[in-house]
């Protein structure tokens, strides 16, 4: 049975290898030459090409609270219809950028990723009667990463089963033959991925069964303070989070849209505090963008916020 300091440390591990942080990039934004699964984004990298994209970016739009869900709502039919130009929609990149600052983006990832991998990695430890907390981390970083049952299965019939062999001794074999098989893949992008199979080798020969902390992985070192998150949900008693601005119809009017124009007119616009998101404000937050280096797209979300010194 692994307990939960267990299952946050084997996604620890995963983590690291994804995104080379220990609680994750939620807001991680990827799109490598020649990977078959297209944009690719979050904690654990979900991709584009496979649909899960969708699945998740519809989830958040359905949850109660999501700062962005007026944003990220009409891109919905593009990624069901697996609509590969997105690859390239920079609009579309930093707003799945800035809600990576989001809380409940980081609750729908953390529900989303143990639906599709975490669960069912559970199962395919339990088929193979794993039992160690290692062990755990070889199968779920196999389910993330893909090609589990082909290599278990060639595992199983080039060594033996686990039942065979012992946990520690087919744990091994199935490393040493997943390591193999991406570093000879067609694909050269699976070839540079071997160093997760070391990784985890080296788990192996330390003789971290248990996981337990501190461990390091790839220069990381894990223990409970680093497994703390430290994301502040917003509760019933905290202030609303800040509304995301853009220029839309009906105009946006408040109080926050009129410190907007003061803090753009601090920084060298001309504009006037009236509080209505008009055209003269959407151009002078593109050109705000521009000069910081942001997708000029005129939506002032929490990447454009902290830019700008709103959230000190």
């Amino acid at each position: 049975m692994i307990t939960d300091l267990q299952k946050r440390t084997v996604q620890a591990i995963v983590n690291i290898f994804e995104t080379g942080k220990i609680l994750g990039e939620y807001g991680q934004v990827t799109l490598l030459t020649g990977d078959t699964g297209h944009l690719t984004y979050g904690r654990s990298q979900t991709t584009l090409a496979s649909g899960n994209l969708y699945l998740l970016i519809k989830a958040y739009c359905e949850a109660p609270g999501a700062a962005l869900q007026e944003a990220m709502a009409p891109y919905l039919n593009r990624l069901d219809d697996r609509d590969l130009s997105l690859d390239h929609d920079m609009p579309f990149r930093n707003l799945l950028r800035d809600a990576g600052d989001d809380p409940v983006m980081h609750d729908e990832q953390d529900a989303f990723f143990d639906r599709i991998y975490w669960e069912p990695a559970i199962r395919s430890a339990e088929y193979i009667h794993s039992t160690t907390a290692l062990g755990m981390a070889v199968v779920y970083d196999s389910r993330i990463h893909g090609s589990w049952h082909h290599l278990r299965d060639r595992t199983n019939e080039n060594f033996g089963t686990l039942a065979d062999k012992g946990e520690q001794g087919w744990m091994k074999a199935y490393i040493a033959t997943r390591r193999d098989w991406l570093s000879n893949h067609s694909n050269a992008l699976l070839g540079k991925t071997v160093y997760r199979m070391d990784a985890l080798d080296a788990l192996c020969d330390t003789g971290e069964w248990t996981l337990e902390l501190p461990i390091r992985v790839r220069g990381n070192r894990i223990d409970e303070a680093a497994l703390t998150s430290p994301v502040v949900r917003v509760s019933a008693e905290d202030p609303e989070p800040p509304r995301t601005l853009r220029l839309r119809d009906p105009v946006m009017e408040g109080d926050d849209v009129r410190v907007l124009q003061e803090t753009l007119n601090a920084r060298g616009k001309n504009l006037g505090t009236d509080g209505i998101f008009g055209p003269g404000t959407d151009r002078a937050v593109k050109d705000f963008q521009e000069s910081e280096d942001l997708t000029p797209d005129g939506i002032v979300g929490p990447a454009t916020r902290s830019r700008l010194g709103l959230d000190d």
